[in-house]
């Protein structure tokens, strides 16, 4: 099989299409992984889910951090590379192979090193398993980017979803036959050994005898164009997850998971940001070589413009039904954990700014992006000390909101800056400014709808239902669907009326669903 790409160079009209397609598969691995954390917060007990956040939080971690983002070097050098393509492939596979090992063997020299970390002495028996884990994970963690780096985005979808698909029935029979954190690690080295198998069956088709072409001088190019980024992953892991370690030693297991289900990050809201991201990153390099910064500036806006239609209504809904949000999905007995995840939904806004495509194309950016959290974090440090003792759960994640709001303004102003915006660049914004204010009226419209549907269907018959949780699960997520699809309707009609969307994307979207999503339906 031959290692050429199957799929034709992005360029503008495809970036949408490709989007959209990494989309739609990153959606329905979504409407699978949203099923695990109903399971655990049921099947658990409150301080058995503590310690499996704790525990899977370090492993997210880990596969996050330690591989300094070298994997991410095949979107540079993959496609620049067309006579060392196998080398690069081979370094990554080193470099991920080698600190996933370092990793494993930390934790079995030091296995007291997770209970240290979150003041939990309980955790220390996990520490083989856990090491496992994170090496699998790391090996396999590149499966889905040389597949985009590659350009084929349609087999980078089905991987997408044959590996949510399986983790999903791994760890559910985990949960529902053992229900214990030990089991849950089982099922994730399984996860992993699963991936390292299509990532090896992959890699022969795609890269024929590979595993013979390594360069020691392209992996020291590969490392200094990832170590920016990697440093800047660190750092950031540091921002939005070290709260998690001050609180897990300030508090208990039990209050961890209260904490932790109220810092819960909806898959939906990354996958979308992810899906943008990874067909924008080899594009926008692709500009900058050309020295192309006015088409950089228009994909960024555009980027920006995408996000937004989702986010922001997203985050409107979300702040305004929270408490029903959270007593629905993780039970009564995380009703706490509302105030917290209203706190938490503030970050959304923030994140329609798509500046993660520009900074990576820019060398220099990575640089400043490297230091500017260096700053942010020698800051938010000894900020989270003394704000966790005194201001409880609420203060924590306030500090954090505070920081990588911050973080995000300064980062989005120097790279507009370097793509040419100006203060007459602000029209360009346009459209989502309008997107905004649609969001926003479409709330306050909404709540004079929402109120008294809580108050008769919400607080008179099903706060305290006291039936079965599969059937209170089933009643509060029909009665969050109705009062979004009322939601939704009035965004919609307000979008039409500011005229807030780009009448290309539309016929963009509408054509690509017609082609490859009703059409299944009608074959």
């Amino acid at each position: 099989m031959s290692d050429s790409p199957k799929e034709v160079e992005l360029n503008p009209q495809s970036l949408t299409s490709q989007g959209a397609m990494i989309l739609v598969a990153k959606m329905f691995a979504f409407s699978l992984s949203i099923l695990l954390p109903l399971l655990v917060v049921r099947l658990l007990a409150k301080e058995q889910v503590g310690e499996y956040r704790q525990v899977f939080l370090f492993v997210a971690n880990a596969v996050s951090v330690l591989p300094l983002g070298f994997s991410l070097s095949a979107y540079y050098f993959l496609g620049r590379m067309e006579d060392s393509r196998g080398a690069v492939v081979l370094n990554i596979l080193i470099f991920n192979f080698l600190v996933g090992g370092a990793a494993f063997a930390t934790l079995a020299l030091y296995p007291d090193l997770l209970s240290n970390l979150f003041g939990n002495p309980e955790l220390e028996r996990f520490s083989l398993l856990v090491g496992v884990t994170v090496w699998l994970w790391i090996t396999s963690s590149v499966l889905e980017i040389l597949a985009i780096a590659n350009r084929e985005v349609r087999l980078a979808s089905v991987f997408i979803v044959v590996s949510q698909f399986s983790k999903l029935a791994f760890m559910t029979t985990a949960v529902a036959v053992y229900a214990t954190v030990e089991a849950f690690l089982y099922a994730a080295i399984l996860q992993g050994i699963l991936q390292v198998t299509l990532l090896t069956v992959y890699l022969i088709s795609r890269f024929p005898h590979f595993w013979r072409d390594y360069q020691w001088k392209l992996f020291r190019h590969q490392l200094s164009y990832a170590l920016p980024f990697g440093a800047a992953a660190l750092l950031y892991t540091g921002q939005t997850d070290i709260h998690n370690y001050f609180v897990s030693h300030t508090y208990s297991a039990e209050d961890f998971a209260i904490y932790s289900q109220g810092c819960f990050q909806l898959p939906l809201i990354a996958l979308i940001y992810e899906s943008v991201n990874s067909v924008a990153i080899p594009y926008l390099s692709k500009l900058q070589r050309q020295g192309n910064f006015k088409e950089m500036l228009r994909v960024t806006v555009s980027a920006t413009e995408k996000l937004s239609l989702a986010y922001f209504p997203l985050f409107v809904f979300l702040f305004i039904a929270a408490e029903e949000f959270i007593t629905i999905l993780f039970t009564s007995a995380y009703r706490d954990s509302a105030p917290i995840f209203r706190v938490n939904l503030l970050m959304i806004p923030l994140l329609v700014l798509v500046v993660d495509p520009a900074v990576r194309a820019f060398k220099g950016l990575g640089t400043f992006l490297t230091k500017l959290r260096v700053l942010i974090l020698l800051l938010m440090i000894p900020t989270l000390w003394f704000a966790v003792p005194v201001f409880g759960m609420v203060g924590s994640i306030s500090v954090v909101v505070a920081f990588v709001s911050a973080e995000k303004v300064v980062l989005a102003y120097r790279t507009l800056r370097m793509l040419g915006f100006t203060r007459g660049s602000f029209a360009l914004f346009g459209r989502s400014i309008r997107i905004l204010m649609s969001a926003l009226i479409s709330g306050l419209l909404f709540l004079a709808i929402y109120l008294p549907l809580q108050s008769w269907v919400w607080t008179e018959h099903l706060r305290d239902f006291d039936g079965s949780q599969f059937v209170y699960l089933f009643l509060g997520l029909v009665f969050l669907g109705v009062a979004a699809v009322l939601y939704s309707l009035i965004y919609l009609i307000l979008l039409g009326k500011f005229q807030a969307v780009d009448p290309e994307d539309r016929r963009r979207l509408t054509e690509f669903m017609r082609k490859h999503i009703f059409s299944y339906f009608v074959r």
